[in-house]
């Protein structure tokens, strides 16, 4: 771990001197590699399903970890998407001039060496190396097992485009091992990785949090909501919150409570049907149960729960102002959304609810880097310091002060 993050410091060091168009053409490079490289990403990949099956691994993450051709295309359109958006870096984010004549520049700046611990979501290998590199960041990532050979197989190619470009391959390293010392070496390594980014279970991320020496970013939760207003349009409901949930129930921006308005939960009837007919176990207050034969009672602890499966809480309250408080008190600050045809309560709800991301009438799978336009993201984050909601290459930036004075000395 030392003599990578070494490596990386030195790599990082170039990085922040390179223009934005060297940076963009080795990932145009990258880009190609992979799609010359999909025989192989996918033997690899296939190789990593099977052991995950042998060893169990839950449908859900299954799912994270398979790739097929589509999907291959995705992650090498990505890496273009990336190239194409404009560079943080030297970004003048304000400038002003003091009386006393001194000019003081708020300019944006590479972190400089981002560690990214991530499960089962091969994919992670080249967006989180794309957006380090195009931030001007030298990035360790430390795949976990279970897909530890498509990630390999994917860094190859991306190395290859590095490479091609004339860079350091140290710019975007993989991890030699997936023994978990090497996640404790990471968590420790103070004045070689300067941020530390999981991608994974809420037991990675806690680990991540509790042992980290190095500053960290991520979500813990992402129990998501989606409330339908007594001023929605149902069947715009419907598709919105069966969207939310049965997309991919797998990742962290899928619905995981529905909250009614009780003055229009009778009517909701046909929704729940439908996510019922799609094989989702509905979980609902006691008021509801008489709807459908097929809703079970839910629990307690169901409006706290990440169910990343085909299994959803519904939950009856007064009006926005029950919904906002149902979230303030069970949601994780990730990702809820309204659907309603009045835009004052819609406001409300989107000023009150203190999540990172809040929609209006759109699904909570929107939840994504590359869906806000930032062509891919590291992460996202619950957090209020630094940077929130998708972190792409802005959130991978930081600052410093320029400051340019004619002979000015601060008097006594």
């Amino acid at each position: 771990m030392r003599e990578m993050g070494q490596r990386a410091r030195a790599a990082a060091r170039i990085l922040a001197a390179t223009p934005t168009a060297k940076k963009a053409a080795a990932l145009h490079a990258a880009a190609v590699a992979i799609r010359r490289a999909v025989p192989q990403i996918l033997e690899a990949n296939a190789a990593d399903t099977a052991a995950g099956r042998s060893n169990g691994l839950s449908a859900a993450m299954l799912d994270r970890l398979a790739l097929d051709p589509k999907r291959i295309e995705g992650i090498a359109a990505g890496l273009d998407t990336v190239a194409g958006l404009p560079d943080p870096v030297g970004e003048t984010i304000a400038e002003w001039t003091r009386p006393n004549g001194l000019h003081i520049a708020r300019v944006r700046v590479p972190i400089g060496v981002v560690g990214i611990i991530f499960e089962s979501r091969p994919n992670v290998t080249a967006d989180a190396g794309a957006l380090c590199l195009m931030a001007g960041n030298a990035a360790i990532l430390r795949p976990g097992s279970e897909a530890a050979r498509s990630a390999a197989a994917i860094h190859a190619a991306l190395t290859e485009g590095i490479l091609a470009e004339g860079l350091p391959a140290d710019c975007v390293q993989l991890a030699p091992t997936t023994d978990r010392a090497f996640v404790g070496a990471l968590l420790r390594a103070e004045g070689l990785v300067d941020l530390v980014v999981p991608r994974g279970g809420k037991g990675l991320v806690a680990r991540v949090q509790q042992e980290a020496r190095v500053p960290v970013l991520a979500h813990l939760d992402g129990i998501c909501h989606v409330y339908v207003d007594r001023g929605a349009d149902l069947a715009m409901a419907s598709d919105i919150a069966f969207n939310a949930k049965m997309r991919r129930t797998g990742i962290c921006g899928a619905m995981e409570t529905l909250l009614l308005d009780r003055a229009i939960a009778a009517a909701c009837g046909p929704l729940l049907a439908r996510l019922c007919e799609a094989g989702c176990e509905v979980r609902v207050t006691e008021d509801l149960l008489g709807l459908d034969p097929r809703l079970v009672p839910a629990r307690p602890e169901d409006w706290d729960t990440e169910y990343l499966d085909a299994i959803l809480s519904v939950a009856t309250v007064d009006g926005v102002e029950g919904a906002i408080a149902h979230i303030a008190a069970h949601g994780s600050n990730h990702t809820d959304s309204i659907v309603t045809r009045d835009a004052a309560t819609a406001e409300r709800f989107l000023d009150a609810v203190d999540s990172a991301i809040v929609l209006w009438n759109a699904s909570t799978q929107f939840a994504d880097g590359g869906e806000f336009g930032f062509g891919a993201e590291i992460g996202i984050s619950t957090g209020r310091l630094h940077a929130r909601g998708p972190v792409a290459l802005e959130g991978l930036t930081t600052y410093k002060y320029k400051v340019r004075g004619s002979g000015q000395v601060r008097p006594g």
